[in-house]
């Protein structure tokens, strides 16, 4: 990733925003995606994975008010780069044999690119948040795009404002840098380090 897209993820302080891989892999974040769906810095970097969180992340799935909607566009996209990669394949595999929804939607071969969207969520500090989401292409990085949650003049924009707040008071300071400059998951130490 870039230095220039890092200070774009680190400005957005308003909104959530996480820097995606081919594979909807997280590779980078900002605290506020941090405050509302999980601490991604606590994961192991094989699991900071957007559909492995969607389906076997207890506190991510029961997030989305509308988790079967949401399940359904991520196997949908996740199948218009099924193959050949094999870390693709390890990844389908494991949630073919551990969740059933991902199974059955997966045999639909049902393809779908869904670049904006809703998603209702509702956070346990938070409240009900019903969120826009727009998919960018980062120019110049090769399969990197940037996932931006916005909701401006609602409800759901002053919950993300407490949201912000909170997070700054109550989360531990951590590094949002994922991956290394070639794109592979950093390990955690070497990051600290």
């Amino acid at each position: 990733m870039s230095q220039a897209t890092r200070v774009l993820l680190d400005s957005m302080v308003n909104v959530p925003a996480l820097v995606l891989g081919r594979r909807m892999d997280i590779l980078a974040w900002n605290s506020l995606s941090s405050a509302l769906f999980t601490d991604y810095s606590r994961l192991p970097a094989k699991r900071r994975n957007h559909i492995w969180l969607t389906f076997l992340a207890p506190e991510v799935r029961g997030l989305y008010a509308n988790w079967e909607q949401i399940a359904q566009e991520c196997v949908a996209y996740l199948l218009m780069d099924a193959w050949p990669l094999p870390e693709l394949a390890r990844l389908v595999g494991e949630l073919s044999l551990k969740d059933h929804d991902f199974r059955r939607w997966w045999a639909d071969h049902k393809v779908r690119s869904q670049r904006q969207g809703r998603k209702e969520c509702v956070h346990p500090v938070a409240g009900e948040l019903s969120l826009d989401f727009q998919v960018l292409d980062v120019r110049g990085a090769t399969e990197q795009s940037l996932l931006v949650y916005t909701e401006p003049h609602s409800p759901s924009a002053q919950a993300l404002t407490f949201l912000a707040g909170w997070a700054a008071t109550e989360l531990p300071a951590r590094p949002a840098q994922a991956s290394s400059s070639t794109g592979e998951p950093a390990d955690e130490t070497k990051r600290r380090g």
